[in-house]
């Protein structure tokens, strides 16, 4: 594969078929030179939105490997385009593809504030922690016209209920008036993912993300703010920013962060079909060692579904990168550690004001 065949601004280089699907389709050589005689585009390179309106919107999450009890993803599908991402294979459900489908066809759940509210109201919901978001990022960049997750977050504080946000996009700065409201009574944590500190990496693996000096500033910016603020440094690549852990744990801690959670690269599915194709484009020179690597800290396999290992993988390499990050730890962390969310005001706060009586 050429190097100037590959698709600049996204992760997956081709459309991937969804094994759901009993038919597919391919583009035949015939209709592409057609198509560049006549100074046409094959496909369509836009993004576009699909509005749902789903009957619930809080999930249950029952991995044990995972960390959260509940998520709310307002999004499906996302346009930040990060080639490894595990959530491309539950584009499946909806009736898309996993490759350049789950970047350009991104599902807006319309209905998700009012959602939100009518189970917080509930007479039988017991707070805990929700995460924004476990599965798309919910500050991708369309929230930015839409503002579903700022709206959200409103709804969190005006019910005084614990709410946890993954993102690796500097919009949440946008929010940091609601956040701040929150920290107050300890309702909320921030994790915010930095893959590598390295600008030309960042733009091969996540192309539509916030820069790196973006995200470092929004790790500065939330803890001058006293709101929590730790990194995920996930995935690890082999040979691609596993040699980058030391010195990013260092940056981020000078940054103010509280603490730093990692995993391994497994590229379960249709994920594998991505990124394979993906880094023979965009790394051909090294792509054979970073699958092979990858291979091995999985058992000698891509994909592992094994739960207690899956996340961190096991064998030499993965070894090597836990021995890191606990140095890293120990040299740049000690002491300081990640809060646990308050979950005893929201029962005051159910009918959306205090209860005096």
């Amino acid at each position: 594969m050429k190097r100037n065949d590959f698709i600049r601004g996204r992760g997956a280089q081709h459309q991937v078929k969804n094994r759901f699907d009993a038919l597919s389709y391919e583009l035949r050589d015939d209709f592409l030179n057609y198509c560049a005689a006549e100074g046409e585009e094959a496909t369509s390179a836009q993004t576009t939105l699909i509005d749902t309106f789903p009957r619930t919107i809080v999930n249950k999450v029952t991995s044990p490997d995972v960390g959260m009890e509940y998520s709310l993803n307002p999004y499906q599908g996302c346009e930040h385009g990060c080639v490894y991402c595990y959530a491309r294979n539950s584009h499946e459900y909806w009736g898309y593809g996993p490759g350049l489908d789950f970047e350009q066809k991104i599902l807006v759940k319309r209905n998700a504030v009012e959602l939100l509210e009518q189970k917080l109201r509930s007479k039988s919901w017991k707070a805990a922690p929700i995460v924004l978001s476990g599965n798309t990022d919910c500050y991708q960049p369309i929230e930015r016209k839409l503002e579903i997750t700022r709206k959200l977050l409103q709804v969190f504080l005006k019910y005084k209920h614990p709410v946890g946000i993954i993102t690796k996009n500097a919009l949440i700065q946008r929010d940091v008036d609601i956040l701040q409201e929150l920290a107050k009574d300890n309702l909320v944590r921030v994790n915010l993912s930095i893959t590598s500190l390295d600008e030309k990496t960042r733009q091969l693996l996540e192309p539509r993300t916030a820069t790196i000096k973006k995200r470092l500033q929004t790790v500065e910016l939330l803890a001058s703010k006293n709101i929590p603020v730790s990194v995920m440094m996930a995935p690890i690549i082999p040979s691609i920013n596993s040699h980058e852990i030391l010195p990013l744990v260092k940056e981020i801690s000078e940054r103010g962060a509280c603490g730093v959670g990692y995993t391994v690269v497994r590229l379960n599915g249709a994920i594998g079909e991505v990124f394979s194709e993906w880094i023979r484009k965009a790394m051909p020179d090294r792509a054979e060692k970073v699958l092979h690597q990858i291979a091995e800290c999985h058992g000698g396999n891509l994909n592992d579904s094994r739960f207690g290992t899956r996340m961190k993988g096991d064998g030499n390499i993965s070894d090597q990168v836990a021995q890191q990050f606990a140095i890293a730890r120990k040299l740049y962390l000690k002491g300081r550690e990640r809060p646990v969310l308050n979950c005893e005001l929201h029962e005051q706060y159910k009918d959306g004001q205090m209860k005096l009586f």
